[in-house]
């Protein structure tokens, strides 16, 4: 709740510091690295995307500017490589890759600082302060697989934390292909401060991997996130006339 109040406030005084003055929007995506760590163990790297819409504050000579983004992201992790007994054979086999997806809604506010790079580009970093709400899974792929072998050694969509919140940080460049018309060229950490999913204690769970029952902890699943994102930016610029 209080992650959301913080956002509307942030949007609110956003609003009004573009209230008169030149701004700047556009359109960016690109390639997602998602990382998870579940309860200490980490994961294989989950190779999705994302896509975003963003509006900031355009200051003159390189003044710090505010910015809001309202973005789709896939994040989750994965398991390649895993070798689990067959219970009709009773023999192992490796299973196909796993992928674990999180469709996730984001609405991130921050500030941005450049600096002049070259002759006409401009470097900048970015910090911000990330809301999300997942607004959808892959897990429901795995329920049979669950159901049949009695197991929960996969996430399932009853324990998902729709509400999420974290920080995004991050760097680019600015290309201008005219006044008015930029590129960008930007990547981003995204870690999450709150868990993505959390499943209390589970006893007499099978697992698989092993072929016999053991006790499943607590649960938690947190979110990393690296983005590389392109993009194209246009200005909008209010003069001021005497």
């Amino acid at each position: 709740m209080k992650i959301r109040i913080m956002l509307a406030l942030a949007l609110l005084g956003l609003t009004f510091h573009l209230q008169g003055q030149s701004y700047a929007f556009g359109l960016k995506g690109g390639p997602t690295i998602g990382m998870q760590n579940w309860n200490g163990f980490e994961r294989n790297a989950l190779f999705a995307y994302h896509g975003i819409a963003f509006i900031e504050s355009a200051p003159e000579d390189n003044a710090f500017a505010l910015f809001a983004q309202l973005g789709y992201h896939v994040k989750g992790s994965a398991i390649r490589n895993q070798i689990v007994a067959n219970i009709f054979n009773n023999q192992f086999e490796r299973l196909p890759p796993q992928r674990f997806e999180f469709q996730t809604i984001s609405l991130t506010l921050g500030g941005k600082q450049k600096y002049d790079f070259g002759l006409n580009s401009k470097a900048y970093y970015l910090l911000g302060i990330r809301g999300d709400y997942t607004a959808g899974t892959n897990l429901k792929e795995y329920e049979f697989f669950s159901s049949f072998l009695n197991t929960l050694i996969y996430p399932i969509d009853g324990f998902v934390q729709k509400f999420n919140y974290g920080v995004t940080i991050g760097g680019g460049l600015e290309l201008p292909f005219s006044e008015f018309i930029a590129g960008l060229v930007e990547f981003t950490v995204n870690p999450d401060f709150s868990y993505q999913y959390r499943q209390p204690q589970i006893n007499a769970v099978y697992n698989p991997y092993t072929n016999n029952n053991v006790t499943i902890g607590e649960r938690l699943i947190r979110n990393v996130t690296f983005e590389l994102t392109i993009g194209i930016r246009f200005l909008h610029k209010i003069v001021y006339v005497d």
